[in-house]
Protein backbone atom coordinates (compact mmCIF):
# COMPACT_ATOMS: atom_id res chain seq x y z
CA UNK A 1 0.00 0.00 0.00
CA UNK A 2 3.10 2.16 0.42
CA UNK A 3 3.66 2.27 -3.23
CA UNK A 4 0.12 3.64 -3.89
CA UNK A 5 0.32 6.46 -0.62
CA UNK A 6 3.36 7.40 -2.36
CA UNK A 7 1.58 8.51 -5.59
CA UNK A 8 -0.96 10.19 -4.02
CA UNK A 9 -4.05 7.52 -4.26
CA UNK A 10 -6.30 8.21 -0.73
CA UNK A 11 -9.06 6.05 -2.03
CA UNK A 12 -9.88 2.47 -4.35
CA UNK A 13 -12.94 2.52 -6.27
CA UNK A 14 -14.05 -1.79 -6.85
CA UNK A 15 -16.57 -1.43 -9.84
CA UNK A 16 -18.49 -4.24 -12.12
CA UNK A 17 -21.29 -4.44 -13.99
CA UNK A 18 -24.88 -5.13 -13.97
CA UNK A 19 -27.16 -7.14 -15.80
CA UNK A 20 -28.39 -4.06 -17.52
CA UNK A 21 -24.80 -2.52 -18.54
CA UNK A 22 -24.85 -0.27 -15.62
CA UNK A 23 -21.53 -0.06 -14.17
CA UNK A 24 -21.66 -0.13 -9.89
CA UNK A 25 -18.87 0.77 -7.53
CA UNK A 26 -18.01 0.42 -4.08
CA UNK A 27 -14.85 2.31 -3.02
CA UNK A 28 -13.29 2.14 0.84
CA UNK A 29 -9.85 4.50 1.73
CA UNK A 30 -6.34 3.04 1.26
CA UNK A 31 -6.27 2.46 4.71
CA UNK A 32 -8.69 -0.09 4.24
CA UNK A 33 -7.70 -2.17 0.90
CA UNK A 34 -5.76 -4.65 2.35
CA UNK A 35 -9.46 -5.41 4.44
CA UNK A 36 -10.94 -5.43 1.46
CA UNK A 37 -8.60 -7.38 -0.35
CA UNK A 38 -8.84 -9.93 2.57
CA UNK A 39 -12.34 -10.03 3.43
CA UNK A 40 -14.28 -8.35 0.60
CA UNK A 41 -16.55 -5.24 0.50
CA UNK A 42 -20.35 -5.64 1.79
CA UNK A 43 -22.97 -5.00 -1.43
CA UNK A 44 -26.54 -6.18 -1.45
CA UNK A 45 -27.37 -9.06 -4.40
CA UNK A 46 -30.27 -6.64 -5.12
CA UNK A 47 -28.50 -4.92 -7.41
CA UNK A 48 -28.26 -8.52 -10.34
CA UNK A 49 -32.04 -6.77 -10.81
CA UNK A 50 -31.00 -3.87 -10.28
CA UNK A 51 -32.41 -1.68 -14.19
CA UNK A 52 -30.68 1.02 -16.13
CA UNK A 53 -33.47 3.59 -14.62
CA UNK A 54 -32.10 2.40 -10.82
CA UNK A 55 -35.77 0.48 -10.61
CA UNK A 56 -35.41 -3.09 -9.42
CA UNK A 57 -37.29 -6.04 -10.58
CA UNK A 58 -36.91 -9.50 -9.16
CA UNK A 59 -35.93 -12.98 -10.63
CA UNK A 60 -36.09 -16.64 -9.44
CA UNK A 61 -32.69 -16.41 -7.50
CA UNK A 62 -33.20 -12.58 -6.19
CA UNK A 63 -33.78 -12.18 -2.53
CA UNK A 64 -34.70 -8.40 -2.50
CA UNK A 65 -32.84 -6.85 0.83
CA UNK A 66 -32.25 -9.86 2.30
CA UNK A 67 -28.35 -11.32 2.14
CA UNK A 68 -24.89 -9.86 1.19
CA UNK A 69 -22.04 -9.98 -1.26
CA UNK A 70 -18.39 -9.34 -1.19
CA UNK A 71 -16.64 -7.75 -3.54
CA UNK A 72 -12.78 -8.71 -4.13
CA UNK A 73 -10.69 -6.50 -5.53
CA UNK A 74 -8.65 -7.94 -8.04
CA UNK A 75 -5.19 -5.96 -7.26
CA UNK A 76 -3.28 -7.57 -10.23
CA UNK A 77 -5.73 -5.23 -12.55
CA UNK A 78 -5.29 -2.10 -10.11
CA UNK A 79 -4.79 1.17 -12.17
CA UNK A 80 -3.91 4.57 -10.26
CA UNK A 81 -6.07 6.86 -12.01
CA UNK A 82 -4.49 9.72 -13.91
CA UNK A 83 -8.00 11.75 -14.32
CA UNK A 84 -8.77 11.41 -11.45
CA UNK A 85 -6.54 12.39 -8.92
CA UNK A 86 -5.96 10.39 -5.59
CA UNK A 87 -8.01 7.64 -6.61
CA UNK A 88 -7.04 4.07 -7.47
CA UNK A 89 -9.37 1.39 -9.71
CA UNK A 90 -9.93 -1.91 -9.54
CA UNK A 91 -12.43 -4.61 -11.10
CA UNK A 92 -14.16 -6.81 -8.51
CA UNK A 93 -15.10 -10.51 -7.98
CA UNK A 94 -18.38 -10.98 -6.19
CA UNK A 95 -17.96 -13.63 -3.94
CA UNK A 96 -20.58 -14.92 -1.21
CA UNK A 97 -20.16 -14.53 2.85
CA UNK A 98 -18.33 -17.83 2.32
CA UNK A 99 -15.85 -17.22 -0.13
CA UNK A 100 -17.22 -19.32 -2.95
CA UNK A 101 -18.08 -17.74 -6.30
CA UNK A 102 -21.31 -15.88 -6.46
CA UNK A 103 -23.08 -18.04 -8.95
CA UNK A 104 -24.66 -14.04 -10.60
CA UNK A 105 -21.14 -12.93 -10.88
CA UNK A 106 -20.29 -11.43 -15.03
CA UNK A 107 -16.68 -11.24 -14.45
CA UNK A 108 -16.73 -14.68 -12.97
CA UNK A 109 -18.66 -16.38 -15.54
CA UNK A 110 -16.30 -15.06 -18.21
CA UNK A 111 -13.17 -16.31 -16.57
CA UNK A 112 -15.29 -20.07 -16.66
CA UNK A 113 -15.36 -19.69 -20.46
CA UNK A 114 -11.59 -19.02 -20.87
CA UNK A 115 -11.12 -21.88 -18.72
CA UNK A 116 -12.95 -23.92 -20.95
CA UNK A 117 -11.05 -22.80 -24.32
CA UNK A 118 -7.80 -23.68 -22.34
CA UNK A 119 -9.27 -27.07 -21.73
CA UNK A 120 -9.01 -27.52 -25.33
CA UNK A 121 -5.72 -25.79 -25.29
CA UNK A 122 -7.26 -22.54 -27.02
CA UNK A 123 -5.87 -19.30 -26.21
CA UNK A 124 -8.30 -16.52 -27.22
CA UNK A 125 -7.59 -12.82 -27.70
CA UNK A 126 -9.98 -10.15 -27.42
CA UNK A 127 -9.92 -6.58 -28.60
CA UNK A 128 -12.69 -3.83 -28.15
CA UNK A 129 -13.73 -0.49 -30.07
CA UNK A 130 -15.64 1.92 -27.78
CA UNK A 131 -17.63 4.67 -29.55
CA UNK A 132 -19.14 7.84 -27.73
CA UNK A 133 -20.26 11.44 -28.68
CA UNK A 134 -19.46 14.59 -26.38
CA UNK A 135 -21.71 16.75 -25.62
CA UNK A 136 -21.99 20.48 -24.65
CA UNK A 137 -25.65 20.63 -22.48
CA UNK A 138 -26.64 20.39 -19.37
CA UNK A 139 -30.16 18.79 -19.72
CA UNK A 140 -31.83 16.44 -21.08
CA UNK A 141 -31.21 16.79 -25.28
CA UNK A 142 -28.02 16.33 -26.59
CA UNK A 143 -26.39 19.23 -27.70
CA UNK A 144 -23.33 17.99 -29.95
CA UNK A 145 -19.96 19.34 -28.70
CA UNK A 146 -18.19 19.21 -31.42
CA UNK A 147 -19.50 20.53 -35.77
CA UNK A 148 -17.05 19.11 -37.66
CA UNK A 149 -17.47 16.84 -40.37
CA UNK A 150 -17.83 13.12 -39.86
CA UNK A 151 -13.85 11.16 -39.61
CA UNK A 152 -13.00 14.89 -40.30
CA UNK A 153 -9.62 17.07 -39.23
CA UNK A 154 -11.60 20.04 -38.01
CA UNK A 155 -13.34 17.59 -35.41
CA UNK A 156 -10.07 16.83 -34.09
CA UNK A 157 -8.93 20.05 -34.57
CA UNK A 158 -11.79 21.18 -31.89
CA UNK A 159 -11.28 19.45 -28.97
CA UNK A 160 -7.54 18.18 -29.82
CA UNK A 161 -6.47 19.19 -26.03
CA UNK A 162 -9.31 17.12 -24.89
CA UNK A 163 -7.87 13.63 -27.34
CA UNK A 164 -4.52 14.85 -26.39
CA UNK A 165 -5.51 14.98 -22.92
CA UNK A 166 -7.31 11.56 -23.11
CA UNK A 167 -4.54 9.56 -24.88
CA UNK A 168 -1.94 10.44 -22.20
CA UNK A 169 -4.06 9.36 -19.59
CA UNK A 170 -4.89 6.23 -21.09
CA UNK A 171 -1.01 5.94 -21.85
CA UNK A 172 -0.45 6.47 -17.72
CA UNK A 173 -2.78 3.72 -16.98
CA UNK A 174 -0.79 1.70 -19.61
CA UNK A 175 -3.93 0.79 -21.88
CA UNK A 176 -2.76 0.39 -25.23
CA UNK A 177 -4.20 2.17 -27.84
CA UNK A 178 -4.74 1.12 -31.40
CA UNK A 179 -6.39 4.28 -32.86
CA UNK A 180 -8.88 6.65 -31.72
CA UNK A 181 -10.29 8.84 -34.47
CA UNK A 182 -13.56 11.66 -35.07
CA UNK A 183 -16.80 8.84 -36.48
CA UNK A 184 -19.66 9.37 -38.25
CA UNK A 185 -22.49 10.52 -36.24
CA UNK A 186 -22.46 14.37 -35.01
CA UNK A 187 -19.47 14.54 -32.36
CA UNK A 188 -18.80 11.13 -32.32
CA UNK A 189 -15.58 9.59 -31.19
CA UNK A 190 -13.97 5.99 -31.66
CA UNK A 191 -11.04 4.35 -29.67
CA UNK A 192 -9.68 0.91 -30.43
CA UNK A 193 -7.94 -0.97 -27.54
CA UNK A 194 -5.18 -3.18 -27.93
CA UNK A 195 -6.03 -7.23 -27.75
CA UNK A 196 -5.85 -9.13 -24.16
CA UNK A 197 -7.17 -11.88 -22.45
CA UNK A 198 -10.96 -11.94 -22.84
CA UNK A 199 -11.23 -11.25 -18.89
CA UNK A 200 -8.20 -8.42 -19.10
CA UNK A 201 -10.04 -7.27 -22.02
CA UNK A 202 -13.50 -7.04 -20.60
CA UNK A 203 -11.45 -5.24 -17.39
CA UNK A 204 -9.54 -2.33 -20.09
CA UNK A 205 -12.86 -1.38 -21.79
CA UNK A 206 -14.85 -0.56 -18.31
CA UNK A 207 -11.30 1.42 -17.29
CA UNK A 208 -11.46 2.78 -20.41
CA UNK A 209 -15.04 4.13 -20.18
CA UNK A 210 -14.60 5.59 -16.98
CA UNK A 211 -11.20 6.91 -18.51
CA UNK A 212 -13.38 8.77 -21.32
CA UNK A 213 -16.12 9.91 -18.49
CA UNK A 214 -13.55 11.18 -15.99
CA UNK A 215 -11.32 13.32 -18.60
CA UNK A 216 -14.41 14.25 -20.80
CA UNK A 217 -16.12 15.80 -17.26
CA UNK A 218 -12.74 17.76 -16.85
CA UNK A 219 -13.00 18.69 -20.34
CA UNK A 220 -16.34 20.53 -19.48
CA UNK A 221 -18.45 18.41 -21.27
CA UNK A 222 -19.70 15.33 -20.78
CA UNK A 223 -20.20 12.18 -22.92
CA UNK A 224 -22.50 9.10 -23.80
CA UNK A 225 -21.77 5.20 -25.26
CA UNK A 226 -25.96 5.23 -25.56
CA UNK A 227 -27.11 3.11 -28.45
CA UNK A 228 -29.21 5.84 -29.85
CA UNK A 229 -28.91 9.45 -28.69
CA UNK A 230 -31.36 10.98 -31.54
CA UNK A 231 -33.48 9.33 -33.07
CA UNK A 232 -33.12 8.33 -36.78
CA UNK A 233 -29.37 8.97 -36.17
CA UNK A 234 -26.67 6.49 -35.97
CA UNK A 235 -25.86 4.93 -32.73
CA UNK A 236 -22.91 4.45 -30.81
CA UNK A 237 -21.56 0.84 -31.02
CA UNK A 238 -19.03 -1.69 -28.98
CA UNK A 239 -17.57 -3.95 -31.77
CA UNK A 240 -15.90 -6.92 -30.22
CA UNK A 241 -12.22 -8.51 -32.05
CA UNK A 242 -11.98 -12.22 -31.51
CA UNK A 243 -8.72 -14.53 -32.62
CA UNK A 244 -7.68 -18.08 -31.33
CA UNK A 245 -4.44 -19.19 -30.49
CA UNK A 246 -2.82 -22.88 -30.44
CA UNK A 247 0.72 -23.15 -28.99
CA UNK A 248 1.85 -19.49 -29.97
CA UNK A 249 0.23 -19.82 -33.51
CA UNK A 250 -3.18 -18.37 -35.01
CA UNK A 251 -6.12 -20.63 -36.08
CA UNK A 252 -6.89 -17.06 -37.48
CA UNK A 253 -4.93 -17.70 -40.69
CA UNK A 254 -2.67 -20.63 -42.79
CA UNK A 255 -5.27 -22.93 -42.51
CA UNK A 256 -7.40 -24.87 -45.23
CA UNK A 257 -10.96 -23.05 -44.33
CA UNK A 258 -12.77 -19.68 -45.79
CA UNK A 259 -9.37 -17.08 -46.31
CA UNK A 260 -7.51 -19.55 -44.40
CA UNK A 261 -9.30 -20.01 -41.31
CA UNK A 262 -8.24 -23.17 -39.14
CA UNK A 263 -10.89 -26.20 -38.31
CA UNK A 264 -11.33 -24.99 -34.81
CA UNK A 265 -11.52 -21.44 -35.80
CA UNK A 266 -13.88 -21.57 -38.34
CA UNK A 267 -16.24 -24.13 -36.18
CA UNK A 268 -16.29 -21.20 -33.74
CA UNK A 269 -16.75 -18.55 -35.34
CA UNK A 270 -19.54 -20.17 -37.11
CA UNK A 271 -21.08 -21.19 -33.47
CA UNK A 272 -20.75 -17.33 -33.14
CA UNK A 273 -22.51 -16.54 -36.19
CA UNK A 274 -25.52 -19.48 -35.34
CA UNK A 275 -26.10 -18.20 -31.84
CA UNK A 276 -26.33 -14.34 -32.97
CA UNK A 277 -29.67 -13.82 -32.42
CA UNK A 278 -29.54 -14.80 -29.13
CA UNK A 279 -25.94 -13.20 -28.43
CA UNK A 280 -28.12 -9.71 -28.80
CA UNK A 281 -29.70 -10.15 -25.81
CA UNK A 282 -26.52 -9.72 -24.14
CA UNK A 283 -24.35 -7.49 -26.87
CA UNK A 284 -27.93 -4.85 -27.57
CA UNK A 285 -29.41 -5.46 -24.10
CA UNK A 286 -31.53 -2.02 -24.43
CA UNK A 287 -34.52 -1.10 -25.89
CA UNK A 288 -32.75 2.04 -27.64
CA UNK A 289 -30.21 -0.89 -29.11
CA UNK A 290 -32.81 -1.93 -31.95
CA UNK A 291 -32.84 1.54 -32.99
CA UNK A 292 -29.43 1.70 -33.97
CA UNK A 293 -29.44 -1.47 -35.91
CA UNK A 294 -30.89 -0.57 -38.96
CA UNK A 295 -29.94 -1.59 -42.14
CA UNK A 296 -27.26 0.38 -44.70
CA UNK A 297 -26.52 2.44 -41.53
CA UNK A 298 -23.44 0.73 -40.68
CA UNK A 299 -24.46 -1.13 -37.40
CA UNK A 300 -24.71 -5.07 -38.99
CA UNK A 301 -28.16 -5.90 -38.51
CA UNK A 302 -27.83 -9.24 -40.84
CA UNK A 303 -26.95 -12.76 -39.33
CA UNK A 304 -24.19 -13.28 -41.94
CA UNK A 305 -20.73 -13.09 -41.92
CA UNK A 306 -18.19 -11.61 -44.94
CA UNK A 307 -14.34 -10.44 -44.61
CA UNK A 308 -14.11 -6.98 -44.72
CA UNK A 309 -18.08 -6.71 -45.02
CA UNK A 310 -18.80 -3.94 -42.76
CA UNK A 311 -22.38 -4.62 -43.14
CA UNK A 312 -22.27 -8.15 -41.77
CA UNK A 313 -22.57 -8.89 -38.34
CA UNK A 314 -19.37 -10.90 -38.22
CA UNK A 315 -16.67 -9.22 -40.30
CA UNK A 316 -12.91 -11.34 -40.88
CA UNK A 317 -10.49 -8.72 -40.15
CA UNK A 318 -6.71 -8.04 -41.53
CA UNK A 319 -4.87 -10.81 -42.55
CA UNK A 320 -1.43 -13.05 -40.59
CA UNK A 321 -0.87 -12.75 -37.15
CA UNK A 322 -3.45 -9.94 -37.12
CA UNK A 323 -6.83 -12.01 -38.39
CA UNK A 324 -9.24 -11.68 -36.32
CA UNK A 325 -13.00 -12.04 -36.26
CA UNK A 326 -15.19 -8.55 -35.30
CA UNK A 327 -18.75 -8.94 -34.04
CA UNK A 328 -20.33 -5.87 -35.01
CA UNK A 329 -23.95 -5.91 -33.85
CA UNK A 330 -22.91 -4.63 -30.70
CA UNK A 331 -23.04 -1.71 -28.71
CA UNK A 332 -21.88 0.48 -25.18
CA UNK A 333 -25.35 -0.91 -23.60
CA UNK A 334 -23.43 -4.35 -22.84
CA UNK A 335 -21.92 -5.60 -19.63
CA UNK A 336 -18.40 -6.38 -21.52
CA UNK A 337 -18.02 -9.83 -19.19
CA UNK A 338 -21.43 -11.23 -20.05
CA UNK A 339 -20.38 -10.48 -23.42
CA UNK A 340 -17.02 -12.35 -23.73
CA UNK A 341 -18.24 -15.10 -21.53
CA UNK A 342 -21.20 -15.56 -23.92
CA UNK A 343 -19.01 -14.92 -27.51
CA UNK A 344 -16.27 -18.29 -25.59
CA UNK A 345 -19.88 -20.40 -25.35
CA UNK A 346 -21.52 -19.85 -28.69
CA UNK A 347 -17.63 -20.28 -29.97
CA UNK A 348 -16.99 -22.92 -28.32
CA UNK A 349 -20.25 -24.93 -28.92
CA UNK A 350 -19.98 -24.26 -32.40
CA UNK A 351 -16.63 -26.48 -31.96
CA UNK A 352 -18.05 -28.98 -29.97
CA UNK A 353 -20.70 -29.85 -33.01
CA UNK A 354 -18.07 -29.05 -35.58
CA UNK A 355 -19.82 -26.20 -37.28
CA UNK A 356 -18.95 -24.45 -40.89
CA UNK A 357 -19.43 -21.35 -41.92
CA UNK A 358 -22.60 -20.80 -44.39
CA UNK A 359 -21.73 -19.35 -48.06
CA UNK A 360 -19.90 -15.71 -47.30
CA UNK A 361 -22.23 -12.47 -48.56
CA UNK A 362 -19.84 -9.99 -50.39
CA UNK A 363 -22.19 -7.58 -50.45
CA UNK A 364 -24.50 -4.48 -48.59
CA UNK A 365 -26.90 -7.78 -47.31
CA UNK A 366 -29.67 -4.95 -47.62
CA UNK A 367 -29.61 -5.11 -51.27
CA UNK A 368 -30.64 -9.26 -51.40
CA UNK A 369 -33.97 -9.90 -51.27
CA UNK A 370 -35.31 -12.36 -48.10
CA UNK A 371 -34.97 -15.65 -50.76
CA UNK A 372 -31.19 -14.00 -51.34
CA UNK A 373 -30.35 -13.95 -47.89
CA UNK A 374 -31.73 -17.02 -47.15
CA UNK A 375 -30.16 -19.27 -49.57
CA UNK A 376 -26.27 -18.14 -48.24
CA UNK A 377 -27.70 -18.71 -44.30
CA UNK A 378 -28.18 -15.69 -43.73
CA UNK A 379 -31.30 -13.37 -42.21
CA UNK A 380 -32.08 -10.06 -40.84
CA UNK A 381 -30.95 -10.22 -36.76
CA UNK A 382 -33.76 -9.58 -34.10
CA UNK A 383 -35.82 -6.03 -34.44
CA UNK A 384 -36.72 -5.61 -31.12
CA UNK A 385 -35.57 -6.40 -27.54
CA UNK A 386 -38.69 -8.73 -26.77
CA UNK A 387 -37.63 -10.83 -30.17
CA UNK A 388 -34.16 -10.66 -29.00
CA UNK A 389 -34.66 -12.43 -25.78
CA UNK A 390 -37.49 -15.00 -26.90
CA UNK A 391 -33.95 -15.67 -29.20
CA UNK A 392 -31.80 -15.41 -25.40
CA UNK A 393 -34.37 -17.95 -24.18
CA UNK A 394 -34.68 -20.97 -26.15
CA UNK A 395 -30.37 -21.00 -26.50
CA UNK A 396 -29.53 -23.89 -25.08
CA UNK A 397 -25.70 -23.04 -25.17
CA UNK A 398 -25.92 -19.71 -23.01
CA UNK A 399 -28.32 -21.57 -20.65
CA UNK A 400 -25.81 -24.61 -19.38
CA UNK A 401 -22.84 -21.80 -19.94
CA UNK A 402 -24.13 -19.52 -17.62
CA UNK A 403 -26.18 -22.03 -14.87
CA UNK A 404 -30.26 -21.10 -14.39
CA UNK A 405 -28.95 -17.86 -11.75
CA UNK A 406 -27.29 -15.73 -13.78
CA UNK A 407 -29.37 -16.69 -17.47
CA UNK A 408 -32.50 -16.29 -14.86
CA UNK A 409 -31.46 -12.95 -13.90
CA UNK A 410 -30.55 -11.32 -17.29
CA UNK A 411 -34.12 -12.81 -18.93
CA UNK A 412 -35.70 -11.17 -15.97
CA UNK A 413 -33.95 -7.83 -16.28
CA UNK A 414 -34.99 -7.94 -20.11
CA UNK A 415 -38.31 -8.97 -19.84
CA UNK A 416 -38.48 -5.75 -17.20
CA UNK A 417 -37.05 -3.43 -19.88
CA UNK A 418 -39.06 -4.75 -22.93
CA UNK A 419 -42.41 -4.02 -20.33
CA UNK A 420 -40.81 -1.02 -19.14
CA UNK A 421 -41.18 0.40 -23.14
CA UNK A 422 -43.81 -1.72 -24.46
CA UNK A 423 -45.57 0.76 -27.02
CA UNK A 424 -43.63 3.51 -26.45
CA UNK A 425 -42.77 6.07 -28.96
CA UNK A 426 -39.03 5.99 -30.18
CA UNK A 427 -38.47 9.49 -28.71
CA UNK A 428 -39.16 8.34 -25.25
CA UNK A 429 -37.12 5.06 -25.83
CA UNK A 430 -34.11 7.62 -26.81
CA UNK A 431 -34.58 9.97 -24.24
CA UNK A 432 -34.87 7.40 -21.21
CA UNK A 433 -31.72 6.27 -22.12
CA UNK A 434 -29.51 9.15 -23.68
CA UNK A 435 -27.35 9.85 -20.86
CA UNK A 436 -27.49 6.17 -18.79
CA UNK A 437 -25.07 4.84 -20.87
Amino acid sequence: MGALASQGVVGVAGSYVDNSGIARVKTVPLRRLENAVAHGIGMSPVFDVFMFDDAITASPSSTGPVGDLRLFPDLEQLVVLAAQPGWAWAPVDRRTQEGEPHPGCQRTFARRMVDRAAERGLEVSMGFEAEWVLDAGAGDEFVPATSGPGYGMDRLIEVSDYCRDLLQVLDAQSVEVLQLHPEYAPAQFELSVAPADPVTAADRILLVRHTIRAVTGRSGMRCSFAPAMMVGGVGNGCHLHTSLWWEGRTLMSGGSGPYGLHNQAEAFVAGVLEGLPALLAIGAPSAASYLRLIPQRWAAPYRCWGRENREAAVRLAASGDQANAEVKCLDGAANPYLLVGAVLALGLDGIERALELPPEVAVDPATLSDAELAGVGAARLPSSLADALEQFRRCEALAEAMGPALFGTIVAVRETEVERFAGAPEEEIVAATRFRY
